[in-house]
């Protein structure tokens, strides 16, 4: 999901709230007055433990190596996109009420497999890997990120979908008590993104569980989200409630929101302008630099013969 208007959201890494402080704010703001007062130093308050927490780190595929440093975590879990919680880069500070067990995925449409599974039950059943991957935002900017998920084929697979079935829809959540950006009701809510079935079959296509060796913090979509490192960052949705297969290319969120500027397809190219800003260079966030946006984000020798013979079609925006 991503902010449309530019460089109002940059800030020096100077500014980012120190991720200890932040941790600890919720322990300050629930002592007693009195207790402050007394000079009692305030119980930090005890997080629910992840269930899936002991199935992190996981083993770590060398097969997918990258070109630059990984982004620092406090740099990455400070700089996110999560409209659902708010349009501000520091969403981590607004993402506490999002609720993550339980947590139901249902899978339907045409397939032989229909089923609603827990998350932790699934995790149960996939094969968690831990991969570095390049992830670039449509705004411009980019990361690197060591994720820890499983294929999506994998999920695919199980669920044996008809030979009908020729795209992949996704669908988060939509609970607005919960996430107060769902009350924005100029956006359509629920955030939907899809995929062609030669796209989600891909190898490089993952759903990510996992960061940074341990479970997917809430402010990267937990507790299971999509990437697809080809792509622009606002295609790969977060906190997933629903995977459909259906034969009608999906309309994705910012498609809906605003066809004249955002598609189906979203392919990284740098000689593909957004209509309002350039894609030929990419900011690297936790640094000064500039680097040159690579074709499918580096990742064409795994990707470009998905599009072979489509190249009259917009598939960029």
């Amino acid at each position: 999901m991503h902010l449309i208007r530019r460089k109002g959201w940059e800030i020096p890494e100077r500014e980012a709230t120190p991720e200890a402080l932040f941790l600890n704010r919720r322990a300050v703001l629930g002592a007693g007055v009195g207790s402050i007062l007394a000079g009692v130093a305030p119980a930090m308050a005890a997080e629910e433990p992840d269930p899936s927490a002991g199935l992190y780190p996981a083993k770590h595929n060398d097969a997918f190596t990258l070109d630059r440093e990984l982004t620092p975590e406090k740099i990455n879990s400070q700089y996110n996109n999560f409209y659902e919680f708010g349009t501000q880069k520091k969403v981590f500070t607004a993402v506490d009420s999002l609720k993550i067990r339980p947590w139901t995925i249902k899978v339907d449409g045409m397939v032989e497999k229909a089923r609603e599974i827990g998350i932790d039950d699934l995790l149960k059943t996939m094969p968690l890997e831990e991969r570095l991957y390049r992830h670039r935002c449509v705004e411009a900017w980019s990361m690197t990120i060591p994720w820890t998920g499983f294929p999506l084929k994998a999920l695919i697979d199980a669920a044996r979908p008809l030979s009908s079935a020729k795209y992949v829809r996704f669908e988060t959540f939509l609970d607005p008590k919960m996430a107060p950006g769902q009350k924005q009701s100029w956006y359509p809510w629920p955030y939907v993104e899809g995929l062609t079935m030669a796209e989600a079959t891909n190898d490089l296509t993952m759903l990510v569980t996992g960061a940074y060796g341990k479970p997917l913090a809430r402010q990267f979509g937990a507790p299971i989200r999509l990437h697809v490192p080809w792509k622009y960052g606002f295609k790969s949705i977060k906190s997933i409630t629903r995977i459909s297969f259906v034969d009608e290319q999906p309309k994705n969120f910012w498609q809906s929101l605003q066809s004249s500027e955002y598609g189906f397809w979203a392919n990284v190219n740098p000689e593909v302008p957004h209509p309002r800003w350039s894609q030929a260079t990419e900011e690297v966030i936790g640094t000064s630099t500039r680097r040159p946006t690579l074709l499918y984000n580096g990742y064409a020798e795994q990707v470009a013969g998905i599009y072979k013979g489509m190249e009259g079609q917009k598939i960029y925006f």
